[in-house]
């Protein structure tokens, strides 16, 4: 129902291997709305999320998933923090939590990368 009411979908998509085949079904998924029901639906891009540059695998998937999606993954890239569940335990955002850190900084990147992409008015 989200997919036939929205204009555009951002798809977070973790550094593992199973998400890849996860977003590969969601592709297909939207491609139906796409078809069927919303035809103005478009793709605003991927989100790599819970990157860990120290990890080969990390490294792997997003190299695999820029390689397949090309100019609709994010530059912006949401690195793996334990800020992130401190803020869920406290119930604000992790803008509001911890405003300079830089998981809170990536997330204002992507904001402005969305309006540049013209996702956001």
């Amino acid at each position: 129902n989200a997919l036939t009411a929205a204009h555009g979908v951002l798809i977070p998509l973790e550094c593992e291997f199973f998400a890849l085949r996860g977003v590969a079904l969601l592709i297909e998924t939207i491609e139906k709305v796409q078809d069927r029901l919303n035809p103005s639906l478009e793709l605003d891009g991927l989100l790599a999320t819970m990157y860990d540059s120290r990890t080969l695998h990390s490294r792997e998937v997003l190299e695999r998933i820029v390689e397949t999606f090309d100019d609709k993954v994010f530059e912006t890239v949401i690195g793996r923090t334990v800020k992130f569940p401190d803020a869920s335990v406290s119930g604000v955002p992790i803008i509001e939590y911890a405003p300079s850190h830089d998981a809170a900084q990536a997330y204002l990147r992507l904001a402005r990368e969305l309006v540049h992409r013209g996702a956001v008015a």
